[in-house]
């Protein structure tokens, strides 16, 4: 229906937008040294950071109105009441993490104009709204699905993988950014981009040990321990579909890690690094493409039940 399909655009249009300015602000406070912070490149992901707050608060209330209008059967604008909006702020745990990310994405927005401006230690606190804005999307998931100790475990495994998400989608966005022709033509980009990409391999460990242990998780605490769910129902087809594009995403980010990283590093010592440059980009914006097609089937994924119909 074309309703679904809205609501399944809207939900990847937030997780990516939110994830954007968690990672993003993220990456700044430990991809970039302290001669970075003041740089082009700095106010550049202050700019994007500005960017993704403000898209989040409008897809936010373009959200709660599809909300609205799900809960209402409204077919206009026109139709629907502050009683509907009080009730589902008020009254309801999504409502109720609506109101914590508004907060927190309004946070974000004037730290990231001051941050655009030049003002110091905003991208942490930034990145700390970021993570809060991030988290409240958990609750309109498979992990509110469940009370009590189930209910908060699951909350917190899909709190814990969206914000690992976030770091490696973030990330991306930042090294592709950082690796663009236009920015890495100067020796101190280059500089940076090698730093920062040799860094990220503990980092990036770290984040895809997140993912596969509350992946892990989240799946038996949605379909069980059986495995039949992956074979008989759409929702197990996509989730195949994810975990194959994940195994790409790896593949890459390996090759990255031990081919591509190295590569660059070797060739600003021998004085021309704008080859190895290019390939780390090229792969970098391959990367990117399949984190998105992910959170396109995350997006889906979350709108289906794992139990046959």
């Amino acid at each position: 229906m074309p309703e679904d399909w809205l609501a399944v655009s809207l939900r990847f249009a937030l997780y990516l937008d939110l994830m954007v300015l968690f990672g993003v602000s993220l990456f700044s406070v430990y991809g970039l040294g302290t001669a970075d912070r003041s740089s082009a490149i700095s106010r550049l992901y202050g700019g994007v950071a500005e960017g993704s707050a403000l898209a989040g608060i409008m897809l936010s209330i373009w959200n709660v109105v599809t909300m609205a209008e799900s809960m209402t059967g409204a077919t206009r604008y026109g139709q629907l009441t502050s009683h509907v909006f009080n009730m589902i702020l008020t009254g309801t745990a999504v409502g109720a993490a609506w109101l914590v990310r508004v907060a927190a994405l309004t946070s974000g927005l004037l730290m990231a104009i001051a941050w655009r401006r030049g003002a110091r230690h905003q991208p942490i606190r930034l990145a700390a709204s970021g993570a809060i804005a991030l988290a409240t999307l958990a609750w309109a998931g498979h992990g509110a699905m469940d009370d009590g100790l189930r209910g908060a475990l699951h909350l917190a495994a899909d709190i814990v993988h969206l914000l690992a998400a976030g770091m490696w989608v973030g990330a991306l966005v930042a090294f592709v950014l950082l690796s663009s022709a236009e920015r890495a033509s100067t020796p101190d980009t280059v500089q940076t981009l090698s730093r920062a990409a040799s860094g990220f391999a503990t980092i990036g460990t770290c984040i895809v040990g997140m993912l596969i242990a509350t992946g892990v998780v989240n799946y038996v605490l949605v379909a069980g321990t059986s495995f039949d769910a992956l074979f008989t129902t759409p929702y197990g087809w996509l989730l195949l579909g994810k975990l194959a594009l994940f195994v790409l995403m790896l593949a890459l980010a390996a090759g990255n890690r031990y081919r591509l990283s190295p590569r660059l590093a070797a060739a600003i010592r021998a004085g021309d690094s704008t080859r190895a440059v290019k390939a780390l980009h090229n792969s970098l914006r391959a990367e990117t493409c399949l984190a998105m097609l992910i959170l396109a089937l995350v997006a889906w994924l979350g709108m289906l039940s794992p139990l046959p119909a």
